[in-house]
């Protein structure tokens, strides 16, 4: 089998939870099925990270570079409907797989979607103006010209289903992996500290979120005001709300208990979340929610909103809250500070419950998804 994966979207460093998917999701597609050929479709940005990735050392997965500008949402949608098209004549695959929610009206091969979220339905903060409108158009438009969609949990697979009236006989649910590597040489928790500005004694609050207002990370804020010395680290990629969230720090008293690094590297994320005295999660939608299993995996207190994909992660290893309820978010983060039976519970809890969660069980749902739209059993 001939697959394409067609990841216009990624831009390293700038698509978040996204990049992670088709990092990790693409070499495990090459270790499940040997006989399984793959051709990555990429923009200028994102070409040459993909191809110096090991998994495209070999001659089952090629990287193509297409004269594309990523950065651009809207030449990115134009290519997507053009050039990548003309790449698809080019080489001929038996399928087309999009892994970030779009996908061509008229591809010319038969094609599989993978719709992570609605997010500009079910949280309209999610996006605005010209964004919200593109994507009302281009993901109802793209669960109707393929074969089949991929929902990465079964909370997506209902939203898809609900809003955009897609056959429930036609959603495959392939649930997320991990998404960080872990180190068997982590960072040393002071360091990181010292680093970040937390002096000891103060408790860490970590939450690894895109700075984006869906993310919720105002009401985070205003629940810190309520939680005396307590600093939060909120490392993500950086867009242009966090002015907006710099001046709601500022208005709630805590901007000098912020910090607000940007984009951070594998192994300092991996020390992050190993020592923080406690990880919050407080998005009021997700797809799937990454984050939350990369601190279940390695043993954080985790509190986290009743957003059905994150409760579908976390099961009874979290704390769970209404994203809305401040009170409720402040009482949360107390408990995980202040009860050690309940942080030694979770401690145990979080890396069973991401057991649960493998990359090898996702790539193997997204083949069978393969085969389906091919006709296959």
């Amino acid at each position: 089998m001939h697959v394409a994966l067609n990841v216009l979207h990624l831009v390293p460093e700038e698509t978040g939870g996204l990049e992670l998917y088709a990092r990790r999701l693409i070499p495990a597609l090459a270790e499940a099925e040997p006989e399984l050929r793959l051709t990555v479709l990429a923009s200028r940005e994102g070409a040459p990270s993909l191809a110096a990735e090991p998994w495209a050392a070999g001659s089952r997965v090629s990287v193509e570079e297409l004269p594309v500008v990523s950065r651009s949402r809207a030449r990115r949608v134009v290519a997507e409907q053009t050039t990548l098209v003309r790449a698809l004549r080019r080489s001929r695959p038996d399928l087309l797989h999009n892994l970030f929610t779009t996908a061509p009206v008229l591809p010319g091969v038969p094609q599989v979607t993978t719709i992570h979220d609605l997010n500009y339905l079910t949280a309209p903060q999610a996006h605005t103006g010209l964004m919200a409108r593109g994507m009302a158009l281009l993901a109802p438009l793209a669960a109707r010209r393929s074969r089949r969609v991929i929902a990465v949990s079964n909370a997506a697979k209902v939203d898809i289903v609900r809003h955009l009236g897609v056959d429930p006989s036609r959603v495959d649910v392939a649930r997320n992996g991990p998404g960080a590597p872990e180190f068997a040489r982590p960072a040393d928790p002071e360091e990181l500290r010292r680093r970040f500005g937390v002096p000891g004694g103060q408790p860490m609050i970590l939450t690894v979120t895109a700075l984006r207002a869906h993310k919720n990370l105002e009401g985070l804020l205003d629940a810190l005001a309520l939680i005396p010395d307590a600093v939060l680290v909120a490392p993500g990629y950086s867009t242009s709300y966090e002015r907006d969230l710099r001046a709601h720090a500022a208005r709630a008293g805590v901007e000098d208990r912020l910090r607000l690094p940007g984009w951070v590297d594998d192994r300092t994320l991996d020390g992050l979340y190993r020592a923080c005295d406690a990880f919050v999660f407080p998005s009021l939608a997700e797809g799937f929610g990454l984050p939350v299993l990369e601190a279940l995996r390695r043993g954080a207190p985790v509190a986290c909103s009743n957003a059905p994909a994150l409760a579908e992660v976390a099961g009874d290893a979290a704390l769970m809250f209404d994203p809305r309820d401040v009170g409720g978010i402040a009482e949360a983060i107390t408990r995980l500070l202040g009860e050690e039976t309940l942080r030694e519970r979770l401690a145990t809890a979080g890396p069973e419950r991401a057991q649960l969660f493998s990359w090898e069980e996702s790539a193997r749902a997204t083949l069978a998804s393969y085969r389906r739209a091919l006709g296959g059993p």
